[in-house]
């Protein structure tokens, strides 16, 4: 395994944020579905009330992938939960031990911050991920379908 480390994003990442959110747009053929933007990314990440936090993957001193998370709050378990929103690794770096590094960082952030559970999703046909994940010991939540609610649908919602 060669060797790589994480660092904390800072402000004047938010491009090389991007830039990995559109690789992996790009490998989940979805980069048409990619709105953000840099300051997006700043608001989010390092404004006054931050809503995500990420880390950047080094390796060799090049910036080799990142991974981006929240919380969120679970009204059963009464604990807030670590909701891994991207993990990303460029695919000349994959197999080499970096994702699951990755997770065992997140792990630990998660019970650091006293979280009861890690969650995220993936797409069904991504299997090398879903291979990967079952490899860590997470299982699907079997009975629950994710949901979603954008665009004119929110705002006829709200309104």
């Amino acid at each position: 395994m060669s060797h790589f480390s994480f660092r904390d994003a800072v402000p004047g990442d938010e491009a090389l944020i991007l830039r990995f959110i559109c690789e992996l747009a790009t490998y989940e053929n979805m980069l048409d579905q990619v709105e953000t933007d840099e300051a997006a990314l700043q608001r989010a990440l390092f404004g006054p009330k931050p809503r995500a936090e990420a880390l950047i993957i080094e390796k060799g001193g090049e910036a080799v992938g990142f991974s981006l998370w929240h919380y969120s709050f679970s009204t059963f378990s009464g604990a807030p939960s670590l909701y891994v929103e991207d993990v990303f690794v460029r695919e000349a770096h994959r197999g080499g031990g970096i994702g699951r590094a990755v997770f065992k960082h997140l792990a630990r952030i998660a019970l650091a911050q006293g979280c009861k559970r890690m969650d995220w999703s993936v797409l069904d046909w991504n299997a090398p991920a879903i291979g990967f994940y079952r490899s860590i010991g997470a299982k699907p939540i079997e009975g629950w379908t994710g949901q979603r609610l954008t665009g004119e649908a929110l705002a006829a919602l709200a309104s």
